[in-house]
């Protein structure tokens, strides 16, 4: 019999037990259960909070992307890439970095504003997933499921269209932490039940001190 069957035998059979040593018996198998749903609990917040953090970077990324969007608008793309460059000490005579500069100077003012409008507004669904995650909150779990796993069909598409290492490391982590939270949020205990457990031990305490009485 493990550790929570004994608890759960313990609890049933609470005002049937013969003696004082039988029930410091159920306190110890209690507390061992607690012990261990404790670990547990430790462990999962320790991935959660990796996820969350994960998702915080992405956050500063995407914040990043939109305040230089909005530097672009109504200013000479070129120019500010140009210093940019020259401020990264890259070099400016590179024939990747024109042709990038190039493609930019392209790209029309509308777009940019666009670019910058959907970098905020991603940037706070991140913040909120991470903040959320970190705090280890039941919602938070399935927001990230519903908002990551609806981003996944377009990585996928993406990589259709031009697969990047990048590209399949970001679509291989998002279905990583797409199925951890959908297994966690299953099969996790429920948030209650450290309390259960901590009732159980003071009421059978509670009758251990009457009949020592």
């Amino acid at each position: 019999m493990d550790a929570q069957s004994s608890r759960a035998a313990c609890v049933v059979s609470i005002g049937e037990l013969p003696s004082v040593a039988c029930k410091f018996r159920c306190i110890s198998l209690i507390g061992l259960d607690n012990r261990r749903l404790t670990e547990m609990n430790y462990s999962d917040t320790g991935m959660l909070r990796l996820i969350a953090v994960f998702k915080l970077l992405k956050t500063a990324a995407l914040i990043a992307t939109g305040i230089g969007a909005l530097k672009l608008i109504h200013a000479d793309i070129g120019t500010v890439l140009e210093r940019g460059v020259l401020k990264l000490g890259l070099d400016p005579g590179s024939t990747l970095l024109n042709h990038a500069i190039q493609r930019a100077c392209e790209i029309p003012q509308d777009k940019i504003w666009e670019l910058g409008a959907v970098s905020f507004i991603y940037a706070g669904l991140f913040m909120t997933e991470g903040i959320g995650l970190w705090l280890a909150k039941r919602w938070a779990e399935w927001f990230t499921v519903i908002i990551t796993g609806s981003l996944v069909p377009f990585e996928f598409y993406e990589i259709l269209q031009g697969p990047t290492a990048i590209r399949i490391l970001v679509l291989v982590v998002n279905i990583a932490v797409v199925a951890y939270l959908i297994h966690h949020i299953m099969h996790a205990p429920r948030s209650n039940r450290r309390g259960d457990t901590a009732t159980d031990a003071g009421s059978i305490r509670a009758d251990t001190g009457r009949d020592a009485a």
